[in-house]
């Protein structure tokens, strides 16, 4: 049978690495001038490999680890864990119609220099704030809660 620590130290690995996905994937948005949907592809299959490697270890180990160690420190871990993903989900209600807005105008393949993204729909700046607010919030609850999950495992394991 496979450690507690053993698993514990590769759920811990995969969410950390998951973190340059997510830094490499917005640098790419912020770095295009135009973002075309070749290049939201490309920055998308980042994000997507990062969400992978925080959420698979965050749902088949620390999810079911979580009431067998339920404590102070856990529930902070976990409530910022939980405030992570409910951030993201507030950034999806932005980027969801913004798509569907460019997409209706032809924006990612034949993107028009001379279109402000902000005429095409009435509600685009709503939306381009709710996806930023969200996203600003994802990085910063991830952030502390990564934290506190890298001092948990710290003292859980014996390092600290």
């Amino acid at each position: 049978m496979v450690e507690d620590v053993t698993i514990a130290s590769v759920a811990a690995l995969l969410v950390t690495v998951s973190f340059p996905f997510y830094i490499y994937g917005a640098w790419i948005i912020i770095d295009s001038e135009t973002v075309t949907w070749g290049v939201l592809r490309h920055h998308l299959s980042y994000i997507f490999v990062g969400l992978t490697l925080n959420t698979v270890p965050v749902v088949f180990w620390m999810i079911p680890k979580l009431f067998e160690q339920l404590g102070g420190f856990a529930a902070v871990h976990a409530f910022f864990g939980l405030q992570a993903y409910a951030f993201l989900a507030f950034a999806l209600t932005g980027i969801v119609p913004i798509l569907r807005a460019k997409r209706q105008y032809n924006l990612y393949h034949e993107p028009d220099q001379s279109i402000d993204i902000g005429e095409i729909h009435e509600n685009m700046d709503a939306w381009r704030l709710r996806l930023r607010a969200g996203v600003i919030g994802y990085v910063v609850c991830w952030l502390v809660a990564w934290v506190l999950g890298v001092i948990r495992f710290g003292v859980r394991y014996g390092f600290v």
